[in-house]
């Protein structure tokens, strides 16, 4: 069993899905990004964090902490702070093509293991009563570039280039990465 640092329904039914027992303990730790840093070292430092701060909890243990960050061109688009904020990113985003970086990071008392992927998301045309209708779902409102591409944000999309599970919040191919390399194989049965 694993612990999970993250509150992220998402990455809890993507670890419920494929049946590796874990137990929540999200992590609380300062998420600005440093001067100068690169989405990806935010996103690793971030995963690794929330890894490690987990696992001074949890001695012994195998503790997955995880990071997505939403950017457009080189700006970071986080979670909106109000509907407003929302219909503002996805102005933005539509028609055009932003990244997705997710860093997972498997740690176990003073050993931490991370890797990062980068997928590419293409958001179609959208007008302003799409966009609208959409934030009015409440749908966007918890999550990193103002949509979730397993629910109705699926419909902004054009295409994706890379690890759809990467664009939910975790990807689940580093995920079986990371276990393997700690010594635990994933089996399709239980």
């Amino acid at each position: 069993m694993i612990v999970l640092a993250s509150s992220s329904p998402r990455r809890h039914q993507l670890l419920d899905m494929l049946n590796i027992e874990h137990v929540i303990d999200p992590a609380e730790i300062d998420e600005r990004p440093q001067d100068n840093e690169s989405p990806e070292s935010l996103a690793l430092r971030l995963a690794r964090n929330k890894a490690a701060t987990v696992a001074s909890r949890h001695p012994g243990r195998l503790v997955l902490g995880a990071d997505t960050l939403v950017v457009l061109r080189t700006e970071i688009l986080g979670k909106p702070t109000s509907q407003e904020n929302a219909i503002e990113m996805l102005e933005k985003m539509a028609g055009q093509k932003h990244e997705v970086v997710t860093a997972v990071a498997l740690a176990t008392d003073d050993k931490v293991s991370d890797r990062i992927d980068v997928t590419s998301v293409w958001f179609r045309p959208l007008d302003e009563d799409t966009i609208k209708a959409y934030v009015a779902t409440g749908e966007p409102l918890d999550k990193a570039g103002s949509y979730g591409v397993q629910g109705y944000g699926a419909m902004l999309v054009d295409r994706i280039e890379g690890d759809f599970f990467s664009v939910m919040g975790l990807p689940v191919r580093l995920v079986g990465e990371l276990l393997e390399e700690a010594g635990i194989a994933y089996r399709f049965t239980r």
